[in-house]
Parts: structure tokens; sequence; C-alpha cells
């Protein structure tokens, strides 16, 4: 029903209301009681429902209570959403219920425009999304009322008859929409909405105060603390339906964007997963700010490929123990991982005692050659701290060599949906491969193609020298890197 209601009307003196909703309510109670007059289920029980609520209010008058007024309201209700309902049916009801009805709608109402304009309403009003409502009320016609207006509805109602019961329901229930009684013994409605939004899970969930009381503090307060709407009581049942409507769309809006959240979430686990290992954590959150780029599969670039190897390595391990191989291994690998990362390189994989990476896959800069070049060359220098290591930890010391190419690779996630790596492949690759294994201990050769990449004058390069390398057709021109020009 819409318009305005009683409350508004003639809340000044309730008495006087609830008489003639009472007397009005006296015909069609006759009515029902006459032999002759049949009320088919379901509506039999609204008239059930009706009657209780008629005698309840009788008792009201008769014997007021400290909470007179508020449980007059929520009597009210009671008996004008019972009565609504009915209205629903009318078609259907005796004559003399046809002729009754309308009269005490009428009284409930304040005008009579209202009424014919929401019943016309009534019959059409259904809700497009079900959800799951709680009811949280300490009267039992309100929650029966409610849970009757919105199970015709589709929806699930569940209800709590006080706020303590709501929370525990709340921690173990999905709820798309709270109907939260403000007055209620115990824990009231305002607490249990502090309660909710100050749990992370509960924040989202719209919350819809009910209430008697029409003070505007009130109101201004519950929404400020974070509740979605607030009706009062006696509530129109299709201004209810419509708030639980628009609840319910929010709800479904939140948890469509909480998905979203969780997927980049998955998405971002899985990049770290994949990448953490072999990127800085620069490179990877630059990846994660544009991930087009790290579905499976590859495309064409140009990098320059760094591959290393400690020289002599397989012998060494002949004549050491597991546990100082791995020793030795881990503690190079951290030093030289460092220096890569430091130098925005990504490690494409790590082949025994070799380190193979790359710079300009995934992420390109414009200087990748020369910070390869220096990379290479700080690496080289950490090979003093890393044998100090090895002395005091009473393990040999170790040689390594470097080699870098520049060239055209196949750059992407290598693998299937359940395990991939970000690699390179390509003749580059190979060409890099052949010139490390004519690498001499605590050397750095670049190809021809790597030295036309660096500003002219930054490194100081020795004498070239031609490599015939199997599976090559062409010699391979290489310069040993001495170092960064004085």
């Amino acid at each position: 029903m819409a318009g305005t209601g009683v409350v508004e009307t003639a809340s000044e003196q309730p008495e006087q209301w609830a008489g003639r909703i009472l007397a009005s309510a006296a015909p069609l109670l006759e009515a029902v009681k006459r032999p002759t007059v049949t009320v088919e289920s379901p509506m039999s029980g609204d008239v059930e429902a009706l009657q209780d609520a008629v005698s309840r209010v009788q008792q009201l008058l008769a014997t007021p209570s400290a909470d007179f007024s508020h449980d007059l309201l929520n009597l009210i209700g009671a008996i004008r959403g019972y009565a609504e309902m009915l209205y629903e049916e009318i078609e259907l009801l005796h004559p003399a219920l046809k002729t009754a009805l309308p009269a005490l709608l009428s009284a409930v109402e304040s005008s009579q425009t209202a009424l014919d304009a929401s019943a016309s309403t009534l019959v059409t009003a259904k809700m497009e999304a079900p959800g799951v409502i709680l009811a949280v009320d300490d009267m039992p016609e309100n929650r029966e009322l409610i849970s009757r207006l919105l199970s015709r509805a589709g929806h699930t109602v569940i209800s709590a008859v006080s706020g303590e019961e709501a929370l525990e329901l709340l921690e173990t229930r999905g709820v798309d929409v709270v109907l939260l009684d403000l007055m209620m013994p115990g824990i009231g409605g305002a607490e249990v909405l502090k309660a909710m939004k100050e749990n992370a899970v509960l924040r989202a969930t719209p919350v819809i105060m009910i209430s008697g009381r029409q003070d505007m503090d009130q109101i201004i307060a519950c929404i400020q603390a974070g509740a979605d709407d607030y009706l009062l009581k006696p509530f129109n049942p299709v201004l209810l339906q419509a708030r639980i409507s628009a609840g319910i769309e929010r709800k479904r809006w939140h948890d469509r964007e909480e998905d979203y959240r969780l997927q980049l979430e998955r998405n971002e686990r899985f990049i770290r997963h994949t990448f953490g290992r072999y990127l800085s954590d620069e490179i990877v959150d630059q990846l994660l700010e544009n991930p087009e780029g790290l579905e499976m599969g590859g495309d064409l670039r140009e990098v320059t490929i760094m591959m290393s190897d400690i020289c002599g390595f397989t012998s060494l391990a002949e004549h050491l123990p597991p546990p100082q191989v791995v020793s030795l291994l881990n503690r190079y690998f951290e030093h030289m991982t460092d220096i890569i990362f430091s130098q925005q390189g990504t490690i494409d994989e790590f082949l025994g005692d070799a380190i193979l990476a790359v710079f300009g896959a995934p992420h390109r800069l414009d200087n990748d050659p020369e910070r390869a070049v220096r990379c290479a060359l700080t690496m080289r220098d950490a090979m003093e701290a890393v044998n100090e290591a090895n002395e005091a930890a009473g393990l040999p010391a170790l040689q390594h060599r470097i080699a870098l190419n520049t060239g055209s690779v196949i750059a992407g996630n290598i693998g299937s949906e359940q395990r991939a790596k970000y690699g390179c492949v390509g003749h580059a690759m190979n060409v890099a491969s052949r010139i490390e294994g004519h690498t001499l201990p605590n050397e750095i050769l670049i190809s021809d193609a790597t030295r036309e990449h660096l500003p002219n004058n930054m490194f100081e390069l020795g004498e070239p020298r031609e490599l015939v390398a199997k599976g090559i057709e062409e010699s391979i021109l290489v310069y040993p890197v001495v170092g960064l020009q004085p």
C-alpha cells in the first residue's frame, strides 16, 4: 500500500486511530465467523493472523504496556499487512469479506486514493531477483508478516528474535538483506548495525532499519552508521518490497565486484608465483599493472641474452660431498641473482651450475644491452666476495665465465595452464650458448650484435676474435669486455 500512513496523521492520539481500526475490523471478523462464509487456504492463515493481531491490540488498549506506542505500531502494521495480502486476492473472497475488507483498509490508510493506487500496485509488484532475507524483530507478528510478504515474492526468509541471535546467524548464513528492528530488548538494532559494519565480511550486507519512532535524529544516526534505508512502522508492504529489491541489487553488485577483486588477486598471486623467482620485484609490479602480455603464447622481440656458468664445476662436484656442492651453488646463485635483478634482468633458467638470463623481456628498456654488460661486469667483480665466503666455509674458490648476445627471440609463457614458465626460444639463444662454450675463465665475451647496440666509448673492449661454433653456419665475431672506459 502506498500513501501516508496512520503514524503521519494521528500519531499523537494512538488510542483513537487504533480504536477506529478495531471498529473497521469488527465487520470483517464477524463475517468470518458466519457458517456460510468460507476462506480457502492460504488466505485462511492470513485471516487467522489478522484475528490474532486484532485481539492483541484489544488487550494492549485495555492494559497499556511501558512501550505502548511501539507495541501498538507493530500490531497495527501486522493488521495492515495481512489485510493488504487478503486484498490481493479479493476476487476470490466471499462477498461479505469483499465488503468488509476495503473498510478496514480505508481506516488504516489516510486517503481512499492511496488505497486504490496501491491496490493496483500490489497485484503487479513482484520481485525479479529473489534473495535471502534476515528479519530481526522481537515481535512475532512482525516476523510472521514479513515472512509471508517476502516468501510470496519468492524470497527465502529467516528470522531472529533478538540482536544476539541475528549476529549468530550472520556468522554462519549468507544473507542478501537484513531487516533490522531498532527497538529490541538486549542488543538493539543500532548495536547490531554497528557490529555488522565493524565486521569485514558483513560490512557489505545491506541493512534496512525498521522502527515505529519517527525520530529524525535517530534516522540520521542510523544512516550515518551505515544503514542503507529506514522504514517506519506500520510499513508499506509495497515500499518494503521495493527497498528489499534495491538492497538485493546492491548486494549482487558488491558480490560481483568482490568476485572480480578475488580474480585479480588470484591473477596477481599467479604472476608473482610464476615470475617472482626470475624477475625483480620492480618488474613484477610493472607486469601486474599491464598483465595482457602474460597469457599463454609469446611474441617476437629483441633481447640481450646472458649465459654464465662455473668453470670446471662437473669435476668439482665429483670430488665434494653433496651438501658442499649445494652450498657452493646456492651461495653463487644468491649473489648473481641479486645482481641480475638489480639491473632489471630476467632469469630464464638455472641449468645445473649455469644461469640463463635475458634483458628486454618481458619488460623492455632502451638500454637493455648496456645493462646486460654492466650486469656481467658486476657479476665478475662479485666473485671476490663469493670466494671469500667459500674460503671461510672451507670450500674451494670458483671461477666463472659470461657470454652475451643480442638478437630476436620468441618470448612468452611456455607450458600449460596448470604449469607454465616465462622463457625465450630462438636462434639468438643458441648463439649465446655457443659463445659461452668458447669463453675463458673469468672472461666476458659479447657478440658483435651486442657491441653494435652499446653506446660509444662506454666500455673498454679487447681485440675481437672469430669463433667457429658447432651448428652455426657463419663464424661469430666476439669481443672480450675489459671494463668500463676510464
